[in-house]
């Protein structure tokens, strides 16, 4: 049975940093794809970023890219968000999702069958 659980989520204010992990157990930790989505409230769910967990491929969506960055630990079998310069629009339910096979798609959310919990962020001015 795949497992994820997210932490570290929390308050902080407008141009500040958290850092987001999501830990992984029940599988071998090799393959396929694990991503970052947020969820605010009324809102659509958004692809955040997509760490390719067999290779260097990474992804993110247009709306932070220059601010977050996701890596990975092989080791601990962890994925980080690292989120700087946050922004009120970040504030939202973040979820982590894995994949065994990276969709086309891959910050689409429909096509991950795993998700943790969700850790809240939220981000005042």
């Amino acid at each position: 049975q795949v497992q994820l659980v997210e932490s570290g989520g929390g308050s902080v204010q407008a141009g500040g940093s958290l850092r987001l992990s999501c830990a992984a157990s029940g599988y071998t930790y090799g393959s396929g794809c694990m991503g970052w989505f947020r969820q605010a409230p009324g809102k659509e769910r958004e692809g955040v970023a997509v760490i390719y967990i067999g290779s260097i491929f990474i992804y993110y969506a247009d709306s932070v890219k220059g601010r977050f960055t996701i890596s990975r630990d092989n080791a601990k079998n962890t994925v980080y968000l690292q989120m700087n310069s946050l922004k009120s629009e970040d504030t939202a339910m973040y979820y982590c999702a894995w994949v065994s096979v990276c969709p086309r798609r891959v910050l689409n959310g429909g096509d991950y069958n795993v998700w943790g919990q969700g850790t809240q962020v939220t981000v005042t001015s």
